[in-house]
């Protein structure tokens, strides 16, 4: 089990929690969970997993400020957040601080599942390049969970690392933001396209010159978008 990938899992309901722990188990994660914020930032000092799966109502804080939080301490690993609010505003928002998923209670335990194999496969998806990467004027290693322009590193989340992926995988073919819901959100009738558009307007703040004037990840209209080498 050693080198099964890690899990915490942070949700305040202890029946759920516990359920959710021998499922995730029987599947040959490595959990460790927590029933508050103070809990779970206790367990990501001890030990940083390779998946965060938070709760967004927990009892001690806001499970979207503590998600921030964490992307700032430098967590780079997926964050699912588990929410009973299904309205677009909320996921949106919850996506916005730093989440790179959501799943909406109550949840089917396969649809729970599905979304954890993809997050703790995707790194090793679409072939991405090892070391670093040029991608306009910064540079990326995947492996890493790096990203650095002029030499300093800068935040990104693992979504926004997915989303570079594919599009570096693909570099130089124009893809669509039906195809990005599809492959790097799997959810193409839940997530909206503006969903797309929000991370694509925050990777060219880290790779363009001018991000009001794209060089490098720049819009195909009517079609997409298109990453261009170097």
């Amino acid at each position: 089990m050693r080198g099964s990938p890690s899990i915490l899992l942070v949700e305040d309901d202890p029946g759920m929690r516990m359920g959710l722990e021998d499922n995730l188990r029987i599947e040959g994660y490595r959990v460790t969970s927590a029933g508050s914020c103070r809990q779970a930032r206790a367990a990501m000092a001890a030990d940083s997993p390779d998946l965060l799966i938070l709760d967004r109502m927990l009892p001690d804080g806001d499970s979207l400020s503590l998600c921030a939080e964490l992307r700032t301490a430098g967590f780079r690993k997926s964050i699912i957040m588990l929410t009973a609010k299904g309205e677009e505003l909320d996921r949106v928002i919850g996506l916005e601080s730093g989440a790179d998923d959501y799943v909406v209670k109550p949840f089917s335990l396969r649809e729970f599942l599905a979304r954890v194999h993809a997050h703790l496969r995707r790194a090793d998806s679409w072939g991405a390049p090892q070391g670093w990467v040029s991608v306009g004027v910064a540079r990326v290693d995947f492996s890493h969970h790096r990203f650095e322009r002029d030499g300093v590193d800068l935040e990104v989340s693992a979504k926004e690392l997915d989303l570079l992926r594919y599009l570096v995988a693909h570099r130089g073919v124009v893809v669509s933001r039906e195809v990005l819901l599809q492959e790097v959100w799997d959810r193409p009738h839940e997530v909206v396209t503006r969903t797309v558009d929000n991370f694509i307007v925050r990777l060219r703040k880290k790779i363009e010159p001018d991000p009001a004037n794209p060089r490098y990840l720049v819009t195909v209209h009517g079609s997409g978008y298109k990453l261009i080498g170097q």
